[in-house]
């Protein structure tokens, strides 16, 4: 009967009997000899072996990216930004082209340089470094330079840093010494020195550990620092010399067409209506960043859910622009007949003189609604298209639209309020900016009394 039960009993894999293979391990859903299953082992290590392998594989220099390959992968993450996304491609060819070519080859000797970012908050300055490393198949590892600051508290230094890049890279070294560290909002720790004796706090310690640390990469290692500030004029020189920061990419706030592509990127995740314009709400939305751009079609689809609709329309992004310039409409804001009247006739005379004006920008909306912000009432004015320069005509017409307000208010009712606050406000820095920046009064002609910074 053994034997009849040994005959019976055979290998799941290869079919033989336990009589043939000696002894049979016993499973869940039936057996495996040992021959097989040394088999199947060394086929799962081969497997894990290469999956590894191939995680580890070093960049070369054949299948390093050209710079317009580099522009092409951007260009499908990161809508707009066209000069910055072409001065990144180059400037990370390049380094990586330095690490790579061959020793005694006739290139051109390129010295090693880290990458600054400069642009105003939410302009995609990390998003631009974590597509740089997903196109490359680099280790990244992104820090806070505020968490820097805190160095021997609950805060990291620069070598913890480095360990973590060599952490993503799995421990090889080779891999992690092409990786990218970013380290973001670096003014934090690099703003200029006092230059005070005996000058100690701790954020200068961090700067002058994290000059010594990049100093002391080889010129044959090949981790890049990118970093990113809105607030460049405040970075130490030390930071910017050839060798550390010396690499300058600008990324600047989307123009009319850049921030119609992102709002239709956004778009495409809720359900809109046919009458959207978008030229419209980017013309609008002059001035926002890509972040920004985002929260206006977020808050658009919240104001559709609010009023059990299941598609956005142009109401919905016009008011949601609103909200991010002025906030949001305070429902229990209840004013007298009287202020009512002051508010309506201040807001006219803002859109009468602007609509008599030439060269001013066409009245959009005018709205009496109180807002969170403060603003009781306001006129929207919307560009036709992108603007760099003003001349003194514009700046005047700017000017007088700003003071009709006030001016509506003493010829209707004799008396002036507290309303135009604000518009005093915007028109004294542009009448300052006229006399002490721009050259365009006859007394002081082309003098210069203040340095914008």
């Amino acid at each position: 009967m053994a034997d009849s039960r040994k005959n019976k009993n055979r290998c799941s894999f290869c079919g033989r009997t336990e009589e043939e293979v000696g002894f049979l391990i016993t499973g869940m859903n039936g057996y495996i000899c040992d021959s097989c299953a040394t088999q199947a082992y060394e086929i799962t290590q081969e497997a894990l072996g290469a999956g590894k392998k191939a995680s580890a594989t070093k960049l070369n220099l054949k299948e390093l990216p050209k710079p317009v390959e580099i522009k092409k992968f951007l260009d499908q993450y990161v809508i707009g930004q066209d000069d910055a996304k072409r001065f990144l491609s180059v400037s990370v060819y390049n380094h990586y082209k330095r690490l790579l070519k061959k020793e005694g080859g006739d290139d051109v000797e390129i010295e090693k340089s880290n990458i600054i970012m400069v642009g105003s908050t939410g302009t995609g300055k990390t998003l631009l470094a974590r597509t740089i490393a997903k196109l490359l198949h680099v280790p990244f590892t992104i820090v806070d330079a505020t968490v820097l600051t805190e160095a021997g508290y609950v805060g990291e230094d620069i070598e913890s840093i480095l360990t973590r890049l060599l952490q993503v890279a799995d421990y090889n070294v080779p891999e992690a010494e092409q990786g990218i560290v970013f380290i973001d909002e670096i003014d934090a720790i690099g703003k200029k020195r006092d230059g005070q004796i005996g000058g100690n706090d701790e954020r200068e310690q961090t700067l002058n550990q994290l000059l010594t640390e990049m100093d002391g990469f080889e010129d044959n290692t090949g981790v890049i620092i990118l970093a990113a500030t809105n607030r460049p004029e405040s970075l130490d020189p030390a930071l910017l010399r050839p060798g550390r920061f010396d690499r300058r990419v600008p990324v600047e706030l989307p123009d009319l067409k850049g921030r119609e592509d992102i709002l239709k990127v956004h778009a495409k995740k809720i359900k809109v209506g046919d009458n959207v314009d978008y030229n419209k709400v980017a013309r609008m939305a002059s001035g926002a960043s890509g972040a920004e751009l985002a929260n206006i079609v977020n808050e658009a689809a919240l104001r559709a859910v609010r009023d059990n609709r299941k598609f956005v329309t142009q109401e919905d992004l016009e008011e949601s622009i609103e909200v991010v310039i002025a906030g949001y409409q305070k429902k229990n804001a209840i004013l007298t007949d009287k202020e009512k009247r002051i508010v309506a006739y201040h807001e006219i005379g803002h859109a009468l003189v602007a609509a008599k004006q030439t060269n001013s920008a066409p009245v959009q909306k005018i709205t009496i609604v109180p807002r969170t912000s403060g603003a009781l009432g306001y006129t929207m004015q919307v560009e036709e298209g992108n603007h760099y320069l003003m001349t003194k005509e514009e700046i005047l017409n700017k000017i007088a639209t700003l003071t009709g307000g006030r001016a509506a208010e003493e010829i209707v009712f004799g008396s002036v309020t507290t309303g135009a606050s604000n518009d005093i406000e915007q028109a004294t820095k542009l009448a300052r900016a006229m006399i002490t920046r721009y050259g365009m009064t006859c007394d002081f002609d082309m003098v210069a009394m203040e340095v914008q910074t």
